[in-house]
């Protein structure tokens, strides 16, 4: 367990997105009010929503749905930090948007944003650096910041990210930045993933195989040809590319863009019931966050629900209070 006994003051602040809640909303077991009031009652006052998920009729946003909006944030005592864009560069069939339109779509996501109240838009990975580049200026008089999301298995040395860092550095702008996904930091493979595998009825030898293979960090992108060669079908195979998608990097190389970092998905695949996420060390994490002077929210994205609703309920609720309680500790935040 961390020690918090000597903790700096910090302007670290704790959010949910509610991407954590994807299973309760699409079985309308939870509405997005649900969503608003589950976020509040951890302590979290930070709320990140994906408008394409969430908000009938995307992209008009009615003003019916707009004061709601706003209502249920003065009747909760939260705040719209972030809304997550997706660049939809395939939308027509037999060609890719062209930069035109991809900058249009770009600038019609952040006037939702502005009407919102958030003043941050995640960007989603594929957002090439000149559509960035374009849409700087017209983000700085929308008073919003564009963060592109640092997500699983790309990294600050991979070559989309470097190019994405160039034009950064180059324009200086604030309205640029970086957005770190947790799932960055997977030190451990997900045990929700693998055992998924097993029900689905992946043999255990070859589990045990990727597990420790991932474990130990040592080269996941032999494992598909080894999987096949030892007889693995489609289960084995998938599991075998998906220990290929996640990573695990020293924390510390966010330092080196810390003034770039506006907010951070909180990822997470299992809170434990002793309270600490199996794959994720976050108690390695939020120091580096710390040590930085990190300024933003830490924002919860509870993505183990897909691995479990073919044989358990899914608490997302549950799973997000744990984590927000170990964040909260991690923090140094009175009980």
């Amino acid at each position: 367990m961390a020690d918090t006994s000597t903790l700096r003051p910090h302007t670290i602040r704790r959010g949910v997105s509610f991407y954590s809640f994807q299973e309760e909303f699409f079985l309308r077991t939870m509405t997005l009010e649900d969503c608003v009031a589950a976020a509040a009652s951890t302590g979290a006052r930070g709320i990140e929503i994906i408008p394409e998920q969430s908000i009938p009729g995307y992209p008009d946003l009615s003003d019916a749905f707009v004061a709601d909006w706003h209502g249920w944030m003065d009747r909760y005592g939260t705040v719209p930090v972030a809304t997550d864009l997706f660049l939809d560069t395939k939308l027509y069939p037999g060609r890719r948007l062209s930069h035109e339109e991809q900058v249009a779509s770009v600038r019609r996501d952040i006037d939702i944003a502005v009407r919102l109240g958030a003043t941050v838009i995640r960007m989603i990975i594929n957002t090439p650096p000149e559509v960035m580049e374009s849409v700087a200026g017209y983000a700085e008089e929308r008073g919003v910041r564009l963060l592109l999301e640092v997500h699983a298995p790309f990294h600050y040395e991979h070559a989309w990210i470097l190019q994405h860092l160039d034009v950064m550095y180059r324009l200086q702008s604030p309205a640029l930045g970086l957005m770190p996904d947790m799932g960055t930091y997977v030190q451990r493979f997900p045990r929700v993933v693998s055992e998924r595998a097993l029900r689905d009825g992946a043999r255990p030898d070859l589990v045990d195989l990727i597990v420790r293979t991932y474990d130990n960090h040592e080269d996941t992108h032999a494992l598909m040809d080894i999987v096949n060669y030892r007889g693995g079908g489609p289960v084995e195979f998938g599991l075998a590319r998906q220990a290929t998608h996640y990573i695990w990097s020293e924390p510390k190389a966010m330092l080196d863009h810390m003034s770039l970092i506006g907010h951070i998905q909180a990822k997470f695949y299992e809170m434990t019931d002793d309270g600490e996420e199996y794959s994720i060390p976050y108690a390695q994490i939020v120091p580096v966050l710390l040590q930085g002077a990190f300024d933003g929210y830490l924002s919860s994205e509870y993505e183990g629900n897909r691995h479990i609703q073919d044989a358990f309920p899914v608490d997302s609720v549950e799973q997000v209070r744990r984590q927000q309680t170990m964040l909260a500790r991690l923090l140094g935040e009175a009980a």
